[in-house]
């Protein structure tokens, strides 16, 4: 497809085209933005306010004193509290323990609430409340109640109790005892507070003008988990110990009463701490130093004793000394096991060896004699080797010399055999010596053992002794001298302004959401409609040439006023235009057929059809419209035809077709051919040659033959008269046809078989962008033609 291959090569996004789907709808924006900013408004009015209530605090750190662990140093060296955090991190935890908040809740009995029970904002009253309740005797599970009930006041002395579903339960006086069944209960009336408060400057309300009360009992653990999830403690630096508690609440007297009460009672939970430990440390510690001193002195007798029993005076001394002498033995077995060894290889070298062998020579380190003899031996058989070079062994020499050699080596074989018994005798003396030493070694574990754990015990009761001496000192001191365990560096004050909601950046939101609902909507309804909307989506998806649009008009005429001025009319002109172009190949003087078509009914097909028919008969051109969608005939919605028409004159096998003929009223050149009666066999009147014959024949009366044939996708009525069309108007009509079906079209026009084919966008929305429009200025368009829509269609712009 053409078209769509040269749409490929610029399909780079238009920024004007995109912003124009969302600025036509401008009166949308404007509107969603107005109705978000009101509730906005509405909003920040009613919403309760927020406020931010601090206070700030010093931990003292253990090292400057005053905290629970300077206590607990009592036992530090013993590695009981080794590996904890730091001191500021510890009681960071303890100020959000859930024991410290469930306290403070009931110190300020939070659980009950009292509420202005105002039909648009219900605050809480507090402090401020007219009344107030005193429960002198609760229900058992008074703690896990979540109730609420309301008192409207009567007079000055009564009141009337409501229960949660505003059923009266009756009137009672205050001050008095009124049994309920959360138990009994009184009703106090408070004296108006004087103007001016922190609650009233806060709250814009005073117990003056405040006549219904709803109070509201929740359990203790759900304000409990309520206030250790809000308040949040953070250091104001990481070298420093101060740490800075805030609170977001919208009663800042509440939140104000929290945080300090929470800080009083951790305090005072510090300071009891702190006395109850140094007070059982104390005592722990005197009790300790009497056994200690019973037991120290039994220890020092036992070590007099065992060293009296077993002759010890330092038995590591000792020790030392017999591991030197065992090593000296040990030493010596070693050198002589060495030199055992190297005689008994020598002698069994001796015995063995060849006649005038080498022996080798000084490797018997202890025996001078043996290395002796084996030297002269070796000197014997060289000089004896040296002189059998040059004679015989019959030389006296020779012999002489062996008989010297053999005599020889018979005396070091008795040298090394007295060697090696003297060895083996140093070595069993060795062996002796070194078995009684070791038998003493022996004993040293055994003595050394014994005499450490008497030793030790004696060193730890010492130990014991003067540490609990000394910490017993230490505890009195810090007894007398408990201190709170953080200081209040500011009070709980609360901000001169809520901090939420924040005006600002609601209104902002209100702006920005305004302004993305709409855009979302048309986004999502752009990307999930599938309906064609203007020519570009048509010459997207074929290659059908594009005749021109026609704009949705406001006018109920059902034949547009072609004289006109309005974008309606202008349209049909250029499509009677463009249409010369596509019956350019038609001989001058002949008749032009046009046919119509659609894919569906109600495209606008036949709409289009008596339009373009009046508009070239207003042009001084003799017209003939031609109803041949014999199936559902729909030219009289438009005009007004006789019954009779096409079909009739198909079924007789003589007749004149103009008999048929109408001329429409108001128009000087412009006739009509009505469908006529519906056949019951529709296809195969259109499939003889009678039908060729009746074009022939109007051909010859008039210059422009318009026809209003059925839609292709439902029969084949129309492609079996394609033939005869000089040029096929295929008729879309925008909102209403799926691009998908565009596919039909384009097939048909690929294939031929609606002949010179050209394609006409009906109903477009020129006022919300699509299209070119209409008018170009001089004065046409529909601004000339006089809108009919309601007064809010006309300030959205909706047809």
């Amino acid at each position: 497809m053409e078209n769509k291959f040269d749409n490929q090569e610029n399909s780079n996004i238009n920024i004007r085209e995109e912003l124009e789907k969302y600025l036509v709808h401008w009166r949308w924006f404007v509107l969603s933005v107005f109705i978000t900013v009101a509730l906005a408004f509405v909003y920040l009015r009613y919403s309760q306010k927020i406020y931010s209530i601090s206070t700030s605090i010093i931990v003292k750190d253990e090292k400057r004193g005053g905290g629970i662990a300077s206590e607990m140093a009592a036992f530090a060296d013993l590695g009981m509290f080794s590996g904890g955090k730091s001191n500021v991190e510890n009681e960071t935890q303890v100020l959000q323990s859930r024991s410290l908040a469930e306290k403070t809740v009931r110190r300020l009995q939070l659980n009950i609430s009292y509420i202005n029970n105002d039909r648009f904002v219900k605050s809480d009253l507090y402090k401020n409340s007219p009344i107030s309740i005193n429960f002198v005797e609760r229900v058992f599970d008074f703690d896990e109640l979540d109730y609420e009930f309301y008192i409207k006041d009567r007079t000055d002395t009564s009141f009337t109790l409501l229960d949660e579903e505003e059923n009266e339960i009756g009137t009672f006086k205050y001050n008095e005892p009124v049994t309920t069944i959360l138990g009994k209960l009184i009703v106090t009336k408070n004296t108006p507070k004087k103007k001016g408060t922190l609650d009233d400057l806060k709250k814009k309300v005073s117990n003056e003008n405040v006549n219904e009360i709803l109070v509201k009992i929740a359990p203790i653990q759900k304000v409990v988990d309520y206030y250790v999830k809000e308040v949040k403690i953070a250091p104001t630096d990481k070298f420093s110990t101060v740490l800075e508690l805030s609170l977001l609440n919208a009663t800042p007297a509440k939140a104000i009463d929290y945080l300090n009460t929470m800080i009083t009672l951790y305090n005072d939970g510090a300071i009891a701490d702190k006395r109850f430990v140094s007070e059982k440390t104390s005592e722990f510690i005197d009790s300790r130093l009497v056994l200690i001193t019973e037991e120290l002195g039994d220890v020092e007798k036992n070590v007099e004793g065992y060293k009296a029993r077993n002759s010890i005076t330092d038995i590591p001394t000792e020790l030392k000394i017999h591991l030197e002498n065992a090593n000296v033995y040990e030493k010596q077995i070693i050198e002589n096991e060495t030199e055992l060894k190297v005689v008994s290889s020598l002698i069994d070298f001796l015995k063995n060896s060849k006649p005038n062998e080498l022996l080798p020579g000084n490797i018997v380190s202890t025996d001078i004699s043996s290395n002796s003899l084996i030297n002269q031996y070796n000197q014997l058989v060289l000089d004896r080797n040296k002189l059998s070079t040059s004679t015989t062994k019959l030389n006296p020499t020779i012999v002489k010399l062996d008989d010297q050699i053999n005599s020889m080596k018979a005396s070091v074989l008795e040298s090394l055999l007295r060697a090696q018994s003297n060895l083996k005798i140093t070595h069993r003396e060795l062996a002796a010596k070194e078995g009684e030493l070791k038998s003493k070694l022996s004993l040293v574990p055994k003595q050394e053992r014994e005499f450490r754990i008497i030793d030790r015990q004696q060193k730890v009761k010492e130990a014991i002794y003067l540490y609990l001496f000394q910490k017993r000192e230490e505890t009195a001191i810090a007894l007398a001298a408990t201190d709170q365990n953080a200081k209040v560096i500011d009070m709980a004050k609360s901000s001169d302004k809520p901090v939420a909601p924040k005006k600002a950046i609601i209104l902002l939101a209100a702006l920005i959401m305004g302004g993305l609902i709409p855009f979302a909507i048309i986004y999502l309804r752009s990307l999930l409609d599938t309906k064609v909307k203007t020519r570009f989506d048509i010459e997207e998806n074929t290659s059908v040439p594009f005749l021109g649009d026609i704009p949705h008009s406001n006018d109920n005429s059902k034949i547009v006023n072609i004289a006109s001025r309005t974008s309606t009319a202008e349209a049909l002109r250029i499509i009677r235009t463009n249409l010369e172009f596509m019956l350019s190949r038609v001989k001058e003087g002949d008749a032009k057929m046009i046919f119509l078509t659609s894919t569906f009914p109600k495209e606008g097909k036949t709409f289009t059809s008596v339009n373009i028919a009046a508009t070239i008969a207003l042009s001084g051109k003799r017209t003939l419209l031609i109803g041949l969608d014999i199936r559902n005939p729909r030219l009289d919605d438009y005009i007004m035809l006789p019954t009779k028409g096409v079909s009739d004159f198909l079924l007789k096998k003589e007749d004149d077709i103009n008999q048929y003929v109408v001329k429409i009223d108001g128009y000087e050149n412009m006739y009509a051919l009505p469908a006529g009666t519906i056949p019951p066999n529709p296809a195969e009147l259109l499939m003889g040659d009678k039908i060729g014959d009746m074009f022939e024949e109007l051909k010859k009366q008039y210059d422009y033959i318009i026809v209003d044939t059925a839609p292709v996708s439902l029969v084949t009525d129309t492609l079996l008269i394609a033939k005869y069309a000089d040029t096929f108007i295929y008729v879309a009509r925008a909102n209403y046809l799926d691009k998908r079906m565009l596919k039909l079209p384009n097939d048909l026009h690929k294939e031929g078989k609606l002949p010179n084919m050209s394609i006409i966008l009906n109903d477009t929305e020129t006022n919300k962008g699509y299209g070119y429009g209409y008018g170009y200025g001089y004065g046409y368009g529909q601004d000339a033609e006089e809108d009919k829509r309601p007064w809010w269609k006309k300030l959205l712009n909706i047809n």
